[in-house]
């Protein structure tokens, strides 16, 4: 049996850093990870998707999307949602 590094295991399954496939599978990872932190912070704040809609201004429904990844949403809404939360936002640009 082979074995291999986890680079070479991501190169392999994900596709190699810097090709088109790769990218988006991280960007994907990404907006995954945000809705985690907004549902995660939203519990934490004992307030259901209803409440942490009236509160940014959004309906349930564009809370849950974004909770589960599947819309597109805008920079600011993202940003009144942590305001909402009273969670702080860092960010952290790599070039």
């Amino acid at each position: 049996m082979k074995s291999y590094t986890l680079d070479q295991a991501e190169g392999l399954l994900i596709g190699k850093k810097g090709t088109e496939e790769r990218d988006e599978y991280e960007f994907e990872l990404k907006l995954e990870l945000i809705g985690d932190m907004i549902k995660t912070a939203r519990k934490k704040r004992k307030l259901t998707q209803e409440q942490l809609g009236e509160l940014v201004g959004v309906k349930k429904a564009q809370i849950s999307r974004l909770e589960n990844s599947t819309g597109n949403v805008t920079f600011e809404t993202v940003m009144r949602i942590f305001n909402a939360l009273g969670a702080k936002l860092n960010l952290n640009l790599q070039m």
